[in-house]
Protein backbone atom coordinates (compact mmCIF):
# COMPACT_ATOMS: atom_id res chain seq x y z
CA UNK A 1 0.00 0.00 0.00
CA UNK A 2 1.29 3.30 -0.72
CA UNK A 3 1.05 6.05 1.87
CA UNK A 4 2.15 9.55 1.39
CA UNK A 5 2.86 11.70 4.39
CA UNK A 6 3.79 15.20 4.57
CA UNK A 7 7.17 15.66 5.36
CA UNK A 8 9.52 18.06 6.86
CA UNK A 9 12.97 16.53 5.85
CA UNK A 10 13.32 14.55 2.68
CA UNK A 11 13.90 10.90 4.75
CA UNK A 12 12.26 8.71 7.23
CA UNK A 13 13.69 10.16 10.02
CA UNK A 14 11.79 13.51 9.77
CA UNK A 15 8.61 14.70 11.42
CA UNK A 16 5.17 14.81 9.88
CA UNK A 17 4.15 18.43 8.82
CA UNK A 18 1.48 19.68 9.97
CA UNK A 19 0.45 21.65 7.11
CA UNK A 20 -0.68 19.21 3.75
CA UNK A 21 -0.66 21.82 1.21
CA UNK A 22 2.40 23.94 2.33
CA UNK A 23 4.75 21.42 3.91
CA UNK A 24 8.13 20.68 2.07
CA UNK A 25 8.12 17.26 0.67
CA UNK A 26 5.86 14.48 0.50
CA UNK A 27 6.79 11.06 1.34
CA UNK A 28 5.21 8.01 -0.56
CA UNK A 29 5.94 5.14 1.25
CA UNK A 30 5.49 1.18 0.66
CA UNK A 31 3.95 -0.16 3.96
CA UNK A 32 4.71 -3.35 2.93
CA UNK A 33 9.12 -3.00 2.50
CA UNK A 34 9.16 1.27 3.92
CA UNK A 35 10.55 1.87 0.57
CA UNK A 36 9.86 5.64 -0.48
CA UNK A 37 9.97 8.60 -2.80
CA UNK A 38 10.50 12.00 -2.25
CA UNK A 39 8.69 14.76 -3.94
CA UNK A 40 9.04 18.16 -3.31
CA UNK A 41 5.60 20.05 -3.13
CA UNK A 42 5.62 22.18 -5.28
CA UNK A 43 2.63 24.30 -4.41
CA UNK A 44 4.99 25.42 -1.19
CA UNK A 45 5.05 28.98 -2.32
CA UNK A 46 1.70 29.78 -4.11
CA UNK A 47 0.20 32.62 -3.89
CA UNK A 48 -3.46 30.48 -3.69
CA UNK A 49 -5.00 26.84 -4.52
CA UNK A 50 -1.71 25.02 -2.46
CA UNK A 51 -3.89 22.58 -1.11
CA UNK A 52 -5.50 21.98 -4.11
CA UNK A 53 -1.92 21.31 -5.77
CA UNK A 54 -0.86 19.21 -3.21
CA UNK A 55 -3.55 17.14 -3.29
CA UNK A 56 -3.23 16.31 -6.98
CA UNK A 57 0.00 15.58 -6.08
CA UNK A 58 -0.63 12.76 -4.59
CA UNK A 59 -3.57 11.56 -6.35
CA UNK A 60 -1.61 11.58 -9.42
CA UNK A 61 1.84 9.43 -7.58
CA UNK A 62 -0.52 6.50 -6.76
CA UNK A 63 -0.99 7.10 -3.02
CA UNK A 64 -3.96 5.41 -1.46
CA UNK A 65 -3.13 7.12 2.44
CA UNK A 66 -2.51 10.49 3.48
CA UNK A 67 -1.11 10.70 6.70
CA UNK A 68 -0.72 14.63 7.65
CA UNK A 69 -0.98 17.35 10.71
CA UNK A 70 -3.87 19.39 9.21
CA UNK A 71 -5.92 19.54 5.90
CA UNK A 72 -7.89 22.56 4.39
CA UNK A 73 -11.66 21.95 3.10
CA UNK A 74 -10.26 22.32 -0.41
CA UNK A 75 -7.33 19.58 -0.10
CA UNK A 76 -10.00 17.42 1.58
CA UNK A 77 -12.18 17.51 -1.18
CA UNK A 78 -9.79 16.70 -3.86
CA UNK A 79 -8.21 13.97 -1.62
CA UNK A 80 -11.88 12.68 -1.61
CA UNK A 81 -12.28 12.96 -4.96
CA UNK A 82 -9.68 11.22 -5.81
CA UNK A 83 -10.09 8.12 -3.19
CA UNK A 84 -7.72 9.20 -1.15
CA UNK A 85 -8.06 7.79 2.91
CA UNK A 86 -7.20 10.65 5.11
CA UNK A 87 -5.59 10.61 8.70
CA UNK A 88 -4.76 14.29 10.11
CA UNK A 89 -3.52 14.61 13.81
CA UNK A 90 -0.37 13.28 13.48
CA UNK A 91 2.59 14.49 14.39
CA UNK A 92 5.72 13.38 15.47
CA UNK A 93 8.24 11.07 13.91
CA UNK A 94 7.09 9.95 10.41
CA UNK A 95 8.36 6.04 11.11
CA UNK A 96 6.02 6.59 14.53
CA UNK A 97 3.44 7.74 12.76
CA UNK A 98 3.44 4.97 9.85
CA UNK A 99 3.41 2.64 13.05
CA UNK A 100 0.45 4.22 14.39
CA UNK A 101 -1.21 4.00 11.39
CA UNK A 102 -0.61 0.04 11.25
CA UNK A 103 -1.35 -0.61 14.83
CA UNK A 104 -4.57 1.10 13.80
CA UNK A 105 -4.11 4.44 16.20
CA UNK A 106 -4.67 7.65 13.79
CA UNK A 107 -8.35 7.90 13.00
CA UNK A 108 -9.62 8.72 9.65
CA UNK A 109 -10.60 11.78 8.98
CA UNK A 110 -14.69 12.42 7.80
CA UNK A 111 -13.88 16.12 6.53
CA UNK A 112 -11.15 18.65 6.47
CA UNK A 113 -9.69 19.81 9.99
CA UNK A 114 -8.47 23.38 9.64
CA UNK A 115 -10.09 26.78 7.71
CA UNK A 116 -9.15 27.13 4.16
CA UNK A 117 -5.36 29.17 3.80
CA UNK A 118 -4.34 28.54 7.79
CA UNK A 119 -1.29 27.81 6.65
CA UNK A 120 -0.24 30.37 5.02
CA UNK A 121 1.75 31.98 7.90
CA UNK A 122 4.76 30.14 9.05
Amino acid sequence: MKIAVSATSNDLDGEVDQRFGRCKYFLLIDSENMDFKVIENESIMASGGAGIKAAETIVNNGAEILITGNVGPNAFQTLSAGGIRIFTGASGAIKESIDQYKNGELKETGGANVSSHSGMKR
